[in-house]
């Protein structure tokens, strides 16, 4: 099978299968009622009930090539996703939980969607503004008005996640030479980075329970969030501490590029790849 969906069992510390397919399927949500996951295959979005696992394809309306930058508001009334569907670059949509017509709330491409504060006001994302190739971190009322910036071209950031009181933005920057993970104000202040090693690590996402932060490790010198490497799911506590290696596996992008936690912090889930080849 070419991709594994699977959650991992903090108590427990193991993982269980919750589907495979030959579809090369990423990036999992888990919904706030605990019911299903969601996912992205092939420019399509997928539910996935977890009672009955099966892909269960979206109908968005005609919108299509999506990637792998979508969620779940907190009142799980609302689904985000990015989508190149105009041909301008990525763009964020909001549709309503379910499927239906996608409303684009993105002020300009591109713009990845990678965060929902937990009052369920705010979007973060990270965007790259007038013809700059610099990604920084964003952020836009749900309801419409001007974005804000929240970096400023310190080096490339990425993944920006609420932490579950929403006072504060994780994300990963390489502003010191190779993508590490940062923390910051949920208005941009106090940018600090929270440990230093040689991996290449990217998207970390505190859990609901404000316990944990898991973030995805690649091998040093790795440039960027390929897929098909060698990697690692690691957790550390909220203020970078006490850092392990949950999980070492294939994969990479769409592993877990956006917020994939259980609504009580228990488990989270994952996407694994078969060996290339």
């Amino acid at each position: 099978m070419r991709s594994s969906l699977e959650i991992w069992d903090m108590a427990r510390g193991q993982a269980r299968v919750v589907l495979q397919t030959d579809c090369h399927i990423e990036a999992p949500n888990w919904s706030p009622c605990g019911s299903y996951l969601l996912v992205n295959g092939e420019g399509r979005l997928f539910r996935v009930p977890l009672d009955a696992p099966a892909l269960q394809a979206v109908d968005l309306e005609g919108v299509g090539r999506l990637n792998n930058d979508h969620g779940i508001s907190p009142d799980g009334k609302t689904w985000v996703i990015s989508s190149h569907h105009r041909g301008a670059g990525s763009e964020i949509y909001l549709v309503p939980a379910g499927g239906g017509m996608p409303q684009r709330v993105s002020p300009e491409a591109p713009s990845w969607w990678h965060g929902w504060s937990p009052d369920g006001r705010t979007l973060a994302y990270v965007a790259a503004r007038g013809g700059s190739r610099v990604i920084d971190v964003y952020t836009l009322p749900v309801d419409g008005g001007t974005e804000r910036r929240l970096t400023n071209g310190e080096g490339h950031c990425d993944g920006p996640d609420y932490s579950p009181d929403g006072h504060a933005i994780y994300y990963n920057c390489d502003r010191d030479g190779h993508a590490q993970i940062w923390v910051m104000a949920s208005d941009g202040t106090d940018q600090r980075k929270l440990f230093a090693d040689n991996f290449v690590n990217w998207f970390p996402h505190p859990s609901p329970c404000g316990q944990h932060v898991i973030y995805l490790a690649y091998p040093p010198g790795t440039l960027g969030h390929p897929a098909d490497l060698p990697v690692a799911i690691c957790r550390m506590d909220p203020d970078g501490g006490n850092r392990q290696r949950l999980i070492e596996m294939n994969g990479g992008q769409g592993t877990m590029n956006v917020p994939n936690w259980a609504p009580d912090g228990s488990a989270f889930a994952y996407v694994r790849y078969a060996l290339p080849g």
